[in-house]
């Protein structure tokens, strides 16, 4: 961040703001989380992903985020949905929208707070070191066919600046190759995500990181600089639906779900969305 960035932040950020936010937020999640834990402790996991996607727009509008939605999201039970992933905003713009569990690395399950919560939530903790891959591989495939969960799946295998989309790890797609009980392959949805305004202006490369969670930054101070601005916006395109059967490859399907989803980043980025990421003669369902 330059000088003139960090005076600008300095003058737009409201601790009063962030400390109301972060102050509501730690409420919501002693009022609600207990009751979406004991839908899932009492094996209602459809009422519980209903009550998280409950939960997690209630954060949306704690934290300032709006989401501009575009495209349909794939009606199918169980599903792979397949993103790009910028920051712990993605985790409540997708939550809000998806019934379905997060797949992440094994250590988000030791970090405060978002552990527990990721726990709660029945998410998928994955080590990802290549002697554990078929174990882990076994798992998510459990969960999609046999509980007949959707998954939710970054595979960048990290998070990004949020101004370009990181190459896919072609591995963590493995799971796509499964077949449903009932012959069907997998329906796979790429979905792109991209931070694009703040108080409704036009957000620059040098604003993104504001929101953007990468690298080697520190969760707290990150968030308490997020939480004191203004209200961020957040496009979300749901693409077209494909399967592992299209491709033939796991490397040609990371390649298809990394393209589309890197096209609609830029265009979101530039303004331009709006004209459609779809292929032609596809549309755009609002």
């Amino acid at each position: 961040m330059s000088l003139s960035e960090e005076r600008l932040w300095r003058a737009m950020h409201s601790p009063l703001v962030a400390t109301v936010r972060l102050l509501t937020f730690v409420a919501w999640i002693i009022v609600f989380v207990p009751f979406i834990a004991v839908l899932m402790a009492c094996g209602q996991v459809r009422l519980g992903r209903v009550a998280a996607r409950i939960f997690w727009r209630v954060v949306a509008a704690i934290v300032g985020l709006d989401r501009v939605v575009r495209g349909t999201v794939c009606p199918d039970r169980p599903a792979l949905f397949v993103a790009n992933h910028a920051s712990y905003l993605d985790i409540i713009a997708l939550g809000s929208l998806l019934p379905a569990a997060f797949v992440a690395k094994k250590e988000v399950g030791q970090w405060p707070v978002i552990g527990v919560l990721a726990k709660i939530g029945r998410t998928v903790l994955v080590d990802r070191r290549p002697r554990k891959s078929l174990g882990q591989r076994d798992e998510m495939v459990g969960r999609l066919v046999d509980a007949k969960e959707s998954l939710i799946l970054f595979p960048e295998g990290t998070s990004s600046d949020g101004n370009r989309v990181l190459p896919f790890k072609s591995a963590l797609l493995s799971v796509a190759e499964a077949t449903l009980p009932d012959g069907r392959r997998l329906p796979v949805q790429p979905i792109s995500l991209a931070y694009t305004r703040l108080d409704g202006m036009p957000m620059g490369r040098g604003w993104r990181p504001f929101f953007a969670w990468y690298g080697d930054m520190d969760l707290a101070p990150h968030l308490w600089a997020a939480l004191g601005l203004g209200r961020v916006t957040v496009e979300i395109d749901f693409h077209p639906v494909v399967s592992f059967a299209a491709f033939g490859s796991r490397k040609a399907l990371a390649d298809h779900c990394h393209d589309i989803i890197g096209c609609g980043v830029t265009r979101a980025i530039a303004g331009r969305a709006a004209l459609s990421v779809e292929p032609p003669g596809e549309g755009v369902k609002a």
